[in-house]
This record gives structure tokens, C-alpha cells and sequence, in this order.
């Protein structure tokens, strides 16, 4: 069973090294994925980090891949936890563990996509602001670090195909 989401985790990374283009771009897609993936928006993650990744020039294609690479069934619930957390700790008192309770439940007993949403609906305008705010500032300092390091390693992947291409 361990296996799965490492094979999982090397397949997406292969599909990342295997990106054509140039690094600043490639990086500033990775970023974009990992902001978008660490805030709690799932539902729209894709549209958003379409969106933010032709809003700011970054690849899509890097974008979408580091997105689900980041917010997948294994990270979901402590991704929403801790943003609860932190959200809570800035802006106290705002959402309590049992609005959360309540919230799972209805997308629990409702597992298709527009009773979810609806689920969803029912917080309040606070409670979102509290998981948007602890998302924000989880994604942003993790998007700040993935950038330099995708840079580089998108960097060093060019300059190894350029000297293979020159060598052959």
C-alpha cells in the first residue's frame, strides 16, 4: 500500500523533469501549483490555477501537475486542518470544530459534487475567510521556496539536454 502513492509521487516528478521550456516559466508554474494546492479553493483548483498561471506567464502544464502533486487524497485533510488551524490562530474565535463537523457530515452524506458545493455553502462568509486566510499564508511561503529550487533544477535539466544535444 506504500508503494502507491510513491510510485504516484515519481510519476508526477518524472512528468515535471520531463517539461519542455524555459526554466523561469516552468518554475513559476511549479509556484503557481503550490499556492493553488495549498489553499482550500478544491473544488476550483483547476480553474484557478489555469487561470493564475496565464495571469502571471507561468506553464500551466507545471502548474496543474505540482497542483495535484500537492493537493491530492493523502494531503486533503491535514491541508484543511492546518489551514483551519493557522486561519484560527490569526483571526480567533471565527470557526469552530463544530461548523467543521457539521460540514463534513453534509459532504459525507452527499458525496456528488453539487451537494457538496451546497455543503460548502452553508459556511459562513467567517468561516471561509478563516481557511482562506491559514491556506494563504501556508501556500504562500511554500511557493516563495518551490520557485528558486524548480528554477534551478529546470535550469540544470536544460543545460544537460543542450550539452547531450550538442554532444550528439
Amino acid at each position: 500500500m506504500l508503494t502507491k502513492p510513491r510510485r504516484a509521487a515519481r510519476y508526477y516528478y518524472l512528468k515535471l523533469l520531463r517539461l519542455q521550456g524555459d526554466p523561469e516559466t516552468l518554475a513559476r508554474g511549479v509556484a503557481i501549483g503550490i499556492f493553488v494546492g495549498v489553499t482550500p479553493t478544491l473544488p476550483l483548483h483547476t480553474i484557478l490555477t489555469i487561470f493564475c498561471a496565464y495571469l502571471l506567464r507561468g506553464n500551466s502544464i507545471a502548474a496543474l501537475i505540482a497542483t495535484v502533486t500537492v493537493s491530492n487524497p493523502l494531503t486533503l485533510i491535514p491541508q484543511y486542518y492546518l489551514c483551519w488551524k493557522v486561519g484560527n490562530w490569526l483571526l480567533p474565535g471565527r470557526l469552530s470544530w463544530q461548523k467543521i463537523q457539521e460540514l463534513m457530515a453534509g459532504i459525507h452524506s452527499n458525496p456528488g459534487f453539487a451537494e457538496s458545493l451546497r455543503a460548502l455553502g452553508q459556511l459562513s462568509y467567517e468561516a471561509i475567510t478563516v481557511l482562506m486566510v491559514g491556506g494563504a499564508i501556508m501556500a504562500l511561503p511554500l511557493a516563495l521556496i518551490a520557485y528558486p529550487l524548480f528554477r534551478k533544477l529546470f535550469a540544470a535539466i536544460r543545460k544537460k539536454r543542450h550539452h547531450k544535444h550538442v554532444l550528439n
